[in-house]
């Protein structure tokens, strides 16, 4: 039996919107666009410093801003808009009250003070470890420390999550199994626990360390068990910003996926294979067994590329289904040219989709095979494929979604909507450059981490062809096209949160940002009962032809490193 509880209904979805939730994910986006902007800004820092023309940043500089760019971007921006997320599909999408909200608003505040702090202990200068802050390289206790408050408000977050599933299983507020978008969060919230577990094991002892109560920490052990958090935290964005492309899909064009039960078992493909992806990091490690490398570069993290492979094929179906149901049947892809391309949340949704399985995806698939990895370990090809994944794929999918928060949850007309418009392919070309320049420059052996590529004054020196000082000149000018995209959006948004025209009913009616006769295909269980999806299995056809022409590529490379030819 449901319980009464504070809501309004949403004029275009009909869904319940309890208030606590609508105010948690309100708070929890807000602080996650803060630190896009923060964190983005220091990301151009780094691409101006290491464009060799503009070099801007002295040493300890960079390897300060390098740091607060990793944490801010790849750790607050999208975990705070998970959380986000996690209280949109349970509360939202299942019609209930959110479980326990002062817990919620607890973690919202742990997560809060834990960034403050681990940011200000960067920008003193005594905490210069980058992202993977590897030990013995030590940073300011109050650095670990912010970590740890915000790992603790973060699995708060999760816990009040499935608490929210059990209120509304109990409360009976749904029928049948929980909506397709709802079960992605779950896959994210199971794989966010075992993330946050594997950081609160290695960051505890580290801030003990940090304190003096440890005398050292194992190096070897850091390395493996830091992975578990430090890439395990961008398989949360992989299970969310899928579930993300069904959501959007669905409130746009009225996609429902090709089959439910197949898009479900892709995502349990997730939980169980997804996490040994961090292996990839630490396959040229000397320390680590060749068969733990072996069993990490086994099969089992093949599942999980299929499943990355049936979401890739199972979202443009949903789209190409719905739009020939809509009426747009001329040719192979006139579905496609007819796409709502000038609506932010399905352009951002699409390149990100794109970007994130050409790009991403398959550089994923080659930093995995432990042979080929050891032609990029630690080269710049390594941020190069996290930019394709994080940036053009998980940010570009937060932001198109915030482009529906925006009118449905904050209830606010978009400002700017022309910038709006050009936004998503802005910061798609943005970060498909930084991406694509930064894994050619890898390639040709650019290291990662060094702030100065030429080594100047450096007693062994390398020559690098002209072509890697190319590559990362034209990265530093995409890193600026990136900041301009990111800038617009954090302008729209935050001037639409401020200043936009109040969204009442009727202004809903007159101007609905939700596919007008489906909004329900959200929370629909039924499938779109056709496989006649031909421009898809080109699309698809197109990205096998690309993936092994690219591998092949790459095994030519390492013939001729080792030399086998």
């Amino acid at each position: 039996m449901a319980f009464d509880f504070a809501h309004r209904v949403c004029p275009e979805t009909g869904l319940k919107v309890c208030s606590q939730a609508e105010k948690l994910i309100k708070a929890n986006a807000v602080a996650a666009i803060v630190f896009l902007a923060v964190g983005g800004l220091f990301g151009l820092l780094v691409a101006l410093t290491r464009w060799p023309a503009v070099h801007i940043l002295p040493a300890d500089l960079f390897y300060l801003v390098l740091t607060a760019h990793g944490a801010d971007i790849l750790i607050f921006w999208v975990i705070f808009f998970e959380i986000a997320i996690l209280y949109f599909a349970s509360a939202i999408l299942l019609n209930c009250r959110l479980a326990t909200p002062r817990f919620a608003w607890l973690s919202f505040w742990l997560m809060l003070i834990g960034s403050v702090m681990a940011n200000v202990a960067v920008l003193q200068g005594e905490s210069s470890v980058m992202f993977t802050s590897y030990v013995p390289m030590k940073a300011a206790p109050h650095f670990y420390l912010g970590l740890i408050l915000f790992a603790v408000g973060a699995l708060i977050g999760v816990f009040v999550f499935f608490g929210t599933l059990v209120v509304a299983k109990q409360e009976k507020t749904y029928k049948g199994s929980v909506p397709l978008v709802t079960f992605g969060a779950v896959v994210a919230a199971v794989i966010a626990v075992y993330t946050i577990a594997s950081g609160a094991i290695i960051l505890i002892p580290t801030f003990l360390w940090s304190v003096g109560l440890i005398a050292e920490i194992d190096t070897l052990t850091y390395r493996v068990v830091w992975w578990g958090m430090g890439h395990s935290s961008q398989q949360i964005n992989v299970a969310a910003h899928v579930s993300v492309w069904y959501a959007i899909a669905a409130l746009t064009v009225g996609a429902k996926p090709l089959s439910e039960k197949v898009s479900r078992t892709a995502f349990l493909l997730y939980a169980c294979f997804l996490l040994i992806a961090s292996a990839h990091h630490i396959l040229a490690d000397p320390g680590i067994s060749s068969n733990w490398k072996v069993f990490n570069t086994s099969y089992a993290i093949y599942l999980a590329v299929v499943a990355s492979m049936i979401h890739g094929m199972s979202v443009p179906g949903a789209v190409e289904a719905a739009q020939r149901r809509n009426g747009f049947t001329q040719g192979m892809f006139g579905w496609l040219r007819r796409a709502p391309w000038g609506n932010p949340a399905f352009a951002g949704m699409f390149l990100s989709l794109v970007l994130f399985g050409f790009v991403g995806g398959i550089s994923g698939v080659v930093l995995g095979a432990e042979q080929l990895n050891l032609l990029m370990h630690n080269t710049i090809y390594v941020p190069g494929h996290f930019h394709a994944t994080v940036a053009a794929g998980t940010t570009l999918a937060f932001m198109a979604m915030t482009y529906l928060v925006v009118p449905l949850v904050f209830q606010r007309e978009l400002i700017l909507k022309s910038w709006a418009r050009w936004q998503p392919y802005m910061f798609g070309l943005g970060t498909f450059g930084i991406s694509m320049f930064m894994m050619g420059a890898g390639t040709l052996g650019v290291s990662r981490r060094h702030w100065d590529m030429t080594f100047t004054d450096s007693v062994l020196t390398f020559d690098y062809p002209p072509a890697a000082f190319l590559m990362m000149g034209l990265n530093g000018i995409f890193g600026v096209i990136a900041t301009i995209g990111g800038i617009m959006f954090v302008v729209v948004i935050v001037g639409s949160v401020l200043f936009g025209k109040k969204r009442g009913a009727e202004e809903a009616r007159l101007s609905p940002v939700v596919f007008q006769g489906r909004a329900a295909a959200i929370v629909s269980h039924d499938g779109a009962h056709t496989l006649h999806v031909p421009g898809t299995i080109t699309l698809v056809t197109i990205f096998f032809i690309s993936f092994v022409l690219y591998y092949f590529v790459n095994w030519k490379f390492l013939s001729e490193v080792w030399p086998l030819s």
